[in-house]
């Protein structure tokens, strides 16, 4: 301690003129004391007012200048002092020594420096406002394909800095990406991978920039999937591949890197370890069969990789995720649905899955989730089903291999994801399928429920689909149990309400179910009509410039439909229809106008 006190005292009264020899004293007792007790030591340094000294004994000419610098380094990993190292003025001298050629110096430097930014704003600033970044850069490009020992430390601790520097901080994040310096990287990882630190820092790196949009792009420029995927296929520790992972989540969300993934064969990589983690119950194991399978299904979002992995329903991962489903594991049954869910993302595929009897298996998987089930699978499997049923030739299928049923256990769920998707699956499979829309139409649970949602206020999508499969029922049955369904359950007022919707296609999907329940059973209907105050919304609907033609010309049709109703007649009568109706006779669309035209011969005969 008292070396220590010394040393400090005799830095403090060091001019310019003093020996380099007792420099060095000095400094070799600081480094001493720092490493037996760095905290403490790192205290006595700030209270003793020498850190303003080192500004002045970072000149290039010096002998000790790397020690001081190593000083500063050591000094720096104490969070209360980086900021005492930016106000003693120490960045600036720091950053004109990276332009110097001696490799300890600029070693220490670059570790003072990348130390001074760690988690620290202030610190970052000031090597910003030097310029210190674009300096480390430049010599990250020089050394880049330098393997010595040597070069590969200082390649290390530059990249090191790099990390400290622009870690969580999106402009500094953009500044050096607009240096180019993801290139750079991506080269250097591939010169360097047998060097596992300096390979470490590059994945840190990747990682911060991967979260960025523009990084991406520059990415996809580079063969940073085939680096990667290289990379990826040497390692055995878990971590080391978690740290790979934790980059290839952020860069597969771009399409193109996607397929440059896929065709770098990451997916035989991610298969691998599915099926070697997938009967372990080790915490790590676990980890790793989530983080793989995510990533696949990840892959599968882009159109043209999963279509390379679809190949037609005959590629091996398309029937390797096949097998997931029925699997015992949670979470590849998940990723199974959600994969199957994203190959049907066309037709041709539906078709192909739905005639290869995927459906039974998503079926099943349901089947096994109806009792305190997982709700993410159920999730999952449904919209895999609902997708399926977007082709019209697969719907009649789906129906008569049971779906609707399937899909009507979960009508006791409170998870409105789950009701989402079971709306959207029904209304899916019920198009222009009159029988199946009639038979659902009049299952009284089913309607009851309905009208139950469409009130689900704090869920606008649970509410939004309940109001359209209502709207489907009527539309594609065209039936009268259906609409007395409907009736007895009170889900009129909420189609009357579907069309004030924000929504074109619904306000449109309304009027037309109200228009058939006008035509087919007004008598039932009326009371209800009448209470939901629909000849008001119709005028307001026809008044409103903005209305869509489509609107207008329903509207209108909906009108003339209504004057069979005594009560509706006379609201029709008491709003002035005719006024409104006869101004459309000259809009600009042609069924619209002819459409006025007779709604206003209909109203001028009824008055």
């Amino acid at each position: 301690a008292d070396n220590l006190s010394d040393a400090l005292k005799k830095l403090k009264i060091t001019t310019t003129d003093s020996t380099a020899d007792s420099l060095e004293g000095c400094l070799d007792c600081l480094l001493q004391a720092l490493a037996q007790n760095n905290t403490e030591t790192s205290e006595k340094i700030q209270k003793s007012g020498v850190l303003q000294v080192f500004a002045s004994l970072l000149t290039p000419q010096s002998s000790c200048t790397a020690k001081v610098a190593n000083v500063i380094a050591e000094v720096a990993r104490n969070e209360f002092m980086r900021n005492p190292c930016v106000d003693a003025g120490l960045i600036p001298p720091l950053v004109q020594l990276l332009n110097c050629k001696d490799q300890e110096v600029l070693l220490q430097t670059g570790r003072a420096l990348g130390n001074i930014c760690y988690d620290s704003h202030e610190g970052r600033n000031a090597v910003d406002h030097a310029g210190g970044a674009h300096i480390v850069v430049d010599h990250i490009r020089s050394l880049c394909s330098k393997t010595d020992p040597a070069s590969e430390k200082l390649l290390t601790v530059f990249c090191g800095m790099l990390m400290n520097y622009s870690n969580e901080n999106d402009t500094l994040q953009s500044q050096l990406i607009n240096m180019g310096v993801i290139p750079t990287l991506v080269k250097l990882l591939g010169i360097h991978c047998q060097n596992a630190a300096l390979t470490e820092m590059c994945l840190v790196a990747f990682g911060n920039l991967a979260e960025l949009e523009s990084s991406k792009e520059q990415f996809a420029y580079t063969n940073i999937a085939e680096e990667l995927v290289k990379l990826f296929k040497k390692q055995i520790e878990h971590d080391k591949k978690e740290m790979i992972f934790e980059v290839l989540a952020p860069l597969a969300e771009n399409d193109v890197i996607k397929l440059q993934l896929v065709e770098a064969g990451l997916v035989e990589c991610l298969l691998e370890i599915v099926q070697k983690t997938v009967d372990s119950d080790k915490e790590e194991d676990i980890a790793e069969l989530k983080t793989a399978s995510d990533l696949m299904v990840l892959l599968l979002l882009g159109d043209e990789s999963m279509q390379k992995l679809f190949e037609g329903g005959k590629g091996s991962v398309f029937q390797r995720v096949l097998s997931w489903i029925p699997s015992n594991s949670h979470q590849l049954q998940l990723a199974g649905a959600l994969a199957i869910a994203n190959f049907a993302r066309n037709d041709g595929n539906c078709i192909h899955m739905v005639d290869n009897g995927i459906v039974q298996k998503l079926t099943d998987l349901l089947d096994r989730h109806v009792e305190d089930g997982n709700v993410t699978v159920q999730h999952a499997a449904l919209s895999a089903l609902r997708n399926l049923a977007i082709p019209v030739v697969n719907k009649a299928k789906m129906l008569s291999a049971g779906v609707a049923e399937a899909v009507l256990k979960f009508l006791r769920s409170e998870m409105p994801p789950v009701q989402f998707k079971l709306l959207g699956t029904l209304r899916m499979l019920i198009d222009a399928q009159a029988e199946a829309a009639e038979q659902l139409g009049k299952n009284v649970k089913l309607v009851e429920r309905l009208v139950e949602w469409c009130e689900a206020k704090d869920h606008a999508g649970v509410m939004g689909e309940s109001n359209r499969l209502l709207s489907a029922l009527i539309r594609h049955s065209k039936s009268k149990d259906v609409i007395r369904t409907i009736v007895q359950s009170g889900g009129i007022k909420h189609l009357v309400t579907m069309a004030t919707s924000e929504h074109v296609i619904m306000q449109n999907e309304a009027l037309v179910a109200l228009a058939l329940i006008a035509a087919l059973e007004l008598v039932t209907a009326e009371k209800d009509l009448e209470n939901a105050q629909l000849v008001q919304i119709l005028h307001r609907l026809l008044s409103d410039d903005r209305s869509a033609p489509e609107i207008k010309y329903n509207s209108m049709v909906l009108i003339c439909a209504l004057i069979g109703s005594e009560p509706l007649h006379k609201e029709v009568q008491s709003m002035a229809f005719l006024e409104v109706v006869s101004k459309l006779r000259s809009h600009e669309n042609k069924t619209v106008a002819q459409q006025a035209s007779l709604t206003e011969q209909r109203l001028a005969v009824e008055s």
